[in-house]
């Protein structure tokens, strides 16, 4: 076999691969947020009407299950990617994340078949947490397995951009929708159709993905006949291993995950369901910090190959955890003086808007700091025989229970606290734990070959 130099792949292979792998992972993350960005619509249909707070902590419960789930599925497709490839391993990841938010589109609501509705829900959900599992780590892999060591940060933040623009995707299908339909439709069975869509969209990546070349790193070591025989052992059995392990995810992807998730999806739980700003306004407010925010993770993932991935990742959860305070009261004391209640909701004027943009952005930015490197990071701090399944077991752990929990959390410790302000203190605390320990343990990856 011809000897493989990832400094010297041309261009257009990179930018196939590049493409290949994030149309894909939008997808799954389009499937998988979609759930969240409809959860105070869908609680009414699965859980019992008379009490609207406790069916939307409840639907905030399942998506929470999803990503509890992530570690599970990361510790299943992390083997299977290490034995049997990268490529075919997040083929199944994408089938398995399709199949199951298709399926949501087609369960009958609480009234027709009571409790099954929401069991159903909940293991649809879980499935789809298994699925994102093994996608992240295979598409972060891929893509940085080709990339030249000097400009990793660059190619891989590509798929870093695809969380955000998934949910963005998300929302834009999710107005469209809403405005073909007219709200009362929309409420009554229409939210079911941005679910329905899935099947379409995952079917066209099948094909994308289908063609995709083997990782190079990864043939190489199965024709040398050096593949892991037990990745999940292997991982966990070596002290040097555990520890990095460990490190990636107290030092850096903790405070990722909660400062990603607050900064973009609690954002819009907030402004909707606390501040009670009208569904179409929050979501083109959302829609709009995206916009502006998802090329700034391609713009720090660039950065962190100059500077370092270290420091841009802990400056942007320090940010977080220095604004987050200040900046969600300001969206409050906004709302308050430039907004009108009318039938329930409140409406803003453009200054009211303009405004919540402006912070919405910013808070995307401390996002797109601590996520746009971390994939180069990742990769890099483990070897290629175990890199699938020694990243995606950390990832997604601290992604699924500490980040993707992050909106059910901070939502009820609001609920039981009554204070709009309360549900911060989890991604407040997390983000700055992760900066302490970041600052102390994390090694600077920047640069480096991509070991066996």
């Amino acid at each position: 076999m011809q000897e493989f130099d990832n400094n010297k792949v041309p261009i257009k292979k990179l930018w196939q691969v590049i493409v290949a792998s994030s149309v894909g992972t939008v997808i799954e993350w389009y499937d998988f947020y979609i759930f969240g960005s409809l959860s105070a619509i869908i609680s009414l249909s699965f859980f019992p009407k008379e009490d609207p707070t406790a069916a939307f902590i409840s639907t905030l419960a399942a998506f929470g299950a999803g990503f509890v789930a992530r570690p599970f599925g990361g510790v299943l497709f992390g083997r299977l990617g290490d034995l049997i490839g990268r490529k075919y391993t997040f083929l199944l990841t994408l089938l398995l994340m399709g199949g199951s938010t298709f399926a949501i589109a087609f369960i009958p609501n609480y009234e027709k078949i009571g409790l099954v509705a929401p069991a159903v829900l909940l293991a649809l959900r879980i499935i789809q947490g298994l699925a994102l599992g093994g996608e992240y780590g295979g598409a972060a892999t891929y893509v940085a397995e080709y990339a030249p060591d000097a400009e990793r940060g660059k190619y891989t933040s590509y798929i870093q951009t695809t969380a955000t623009l998934g949910f963005f995707v998300s929302i834009l299908v999710i107005l469209a929708t809403q405005q073909l339909l007219g709200d009362a439709a929309f409420k009554d069975w229409g939210w079911r159709v941005p679910f329905a869509l899935s099947g379409i969209l995952v079917v066209v990546s099948y094909f994308i993905r289908r063609n995709m070349d083997e990782s190079p790193l990864f043939s190489k070591l199965k024709v040398e006949g050096r593949l892991s025989e037990n990745p999940l052992k292997e991982a966990f059995a070596s002290k040097a291993n555990r520890r990095l392990m460990l490190i990636a995810m107290f030092g850096a992807i903790v405070g990722q995950g909660v400062v990603w998730h607050t900064g973009q999806f609690y954002a819009q739980i907030f402004i909707n369901k606390i501040l009670q700003v009208d569904f179409i306004t929050t979501n083109l407010i959302i829609a709009a910090s995206l916009v502006v925010g998802t090329p700034l993770f391609v713009y720090f993932g660039s950065l962190s190959d100059r500077v370092g991935r270290k420091k841009i990742m802990l400056g942007g959860m320090a940010l977080a955890a220095l604004g987050y305070y200040p900046l969600f009261s300001w969206m409050s004391t906004i709302v308050a003086q430039e907004g009108t209640m009318v039938n329930g909701a409140i409406f803003l004027n453009w200054t009211g808007k303009l405004e919540l943009a402006f912070i919405c952005s910013l808070l995307v930015t401390f996002a797109a700091m601590a996520y746009g490197p971390i994939a180069a990071f990742l990769v890099e701090l483990f070897p290629t025989k175990i890199r699938y399944t020694s990243l995606s077991i950390p990832y997604h752990f601290a992604n699924g229970v500490f980040g993707g929990c992050a909106p059910f959390v901070a939502t009820w410790l609001g609920a039981v606290t009554h204070s709009n302000f309360a549900g911060l203190f989890y991604p407040i605390a997390l983000a700055a734990l992760t900066v302490i320990v970041g600052a102390i343990y994390l090694p600077e990856t920047k640069g480096r070959a991509l070991s066996d």
